[in-house]
């Protein structure tokens, strides 16, 4: 078929492409069919040749919150759309497209480097920046799910390209539209709107405890502050494979997080919508012994109970037998149920 001048090209098909390096625990996963998406102009066509082999198919990013079985059967949509630009800029706020494919920590640096603050808070977070708002990541008291205005995305459903506005994204905690609704919108862009009246979050125990003697830190202060807590905390996963915290802090009832107090007084908790409190998920773990503990070729990670980690030959049926050990100790301990984090592919 001959193409226009100026088309654009068909995005790659590689059969039978290792993911090893495409995914943060380091599995050694393989992609039946693997298509390298460059632009939002490939995706029609991309979908329309899964359509016709009628076979099944998903989007991979940065591989930083799945769990990939030894052969990903059907196709697999590599997303690898990029650049960042920023649209408009008030006395108020700024408003910042950035491409699905684009890395989430290379972006908190650049906003910072460009004196556009907000999301210093989840720095480090490993990943791309159109898998944030399906899992609506968050660390130390910041959803990114708050900065974004808007979100750009390819409609599987409806074979068209959509907009999304925030309310339209139902953002909640781990959770949004996208997530309720898997395999149906590609996010093809993320537009964040960054607030000029710029404030320090620092009330989270341990980021607040790097500033017990700096009251008004910079947003650089506590960029740098993020990053040495997560190097402290979590290992990288380029030496063991991991996906950083595996489980979600429980949310529970003011009521029960009572009850648990009068048996448990050193229990970790934060405040929460009205009426609950969110649980450390990390200290119920600790709590059950399961810190530093390895499971053959998979383990829990020492120096921080909520990270399962690969030693090296894991896979995923290892690291799921392993989380349901947990589940089933911090359920019987505390009465707690443990919701898994990553996607199981």
């Amino acid at each position: 078929m001959n193409r226009a001048p100026n088309a654009p090209l068909p995005a790659k098909l590689t059969p039978n492409l290792g993911l090893k390096m495409r995914n943060t625990f380091g599995f050694d996963a393989t992609a039946e069919l693997a298509y390298e998406v460059t632009s939002t102009n490939q995706i029609a066509e991309v979908l329309a040749d899964i359509n016709h082999q009628k076979t099944s198919w998903r989007v991979l990013g940065g591989g930083s919150n799945v769990i990939l079985p030894q052969k990903l059967r059907g196709a697999t949509l590599l997303m690898n759309i990029l650049g960042q630009e920023i649209l408009t800029s008030d006395e108020n706020s700024t408003l910042l497209a950035v491409g699905a494919g684009v890395s989430w920590h290379d972006l908190v640096a650049w906003t910072l480097e460009n004196d556009l603050p907000g999301l210093e808070n989840l720095a480090l977070i490993p990943g791309t920046v159109g898998a944030a708002p399906i899992q609506n990541i968050g660390a130390y008291g910041v959803e990114v799910g708050e900065s974004i205005a808007y979100i750009e995305a390819y409609d599987s459903k409806e074979q068209t390209f959509v907009t999304l506005t925030k309310e339209d994204c139902q953002f909640a905690y781990r959770d949004s539209y996208f997530k309720q609704h898997p395999n149906r919108f590609i996010v093809t862009k993320v537009v964040f709107k960054i607030p000029k009246d710029w404030e320090a979050r620092i009330y989270y125990a341990d980021l607040a405890k790097q500033f017990s003697e700096n009251s008004n830190p910079s947003p650089e202060d506590i960029f740098l502050a993020v990053c040495k807590i997560r190097t402290q905390k979590l290992p990288d996963p380029k030496v063991i494979g991991n996906t950083g915290s595996f489980f979600q802090n429980p949310i529970v009832s003011n009521e029960q997080h009572e009850t648990l107090l009068k048996s448990y007084a050193s229990l970790v908790s934060y405040p929460d919508a009205p009426g609950t409190r969110k649980l450390a998920a990390g200290w119920l773990i600790d709590q059950c012994g399961f810190k530093g503990q390895r499971m053959g070729s998979v383990g829990v990670y020492e120096n921080q109970a909520l990270v399962l980690v690969n030693h090296g030959g894991g896979t995923a049926q290892d690291i799921l037998s392993l989380a349901k050990c947990i589940q089933d100790k911090v359920r019987a301990e505390f009465g707690v149920s443990l919701q898994i984090e990553p996607n199981i592919l």
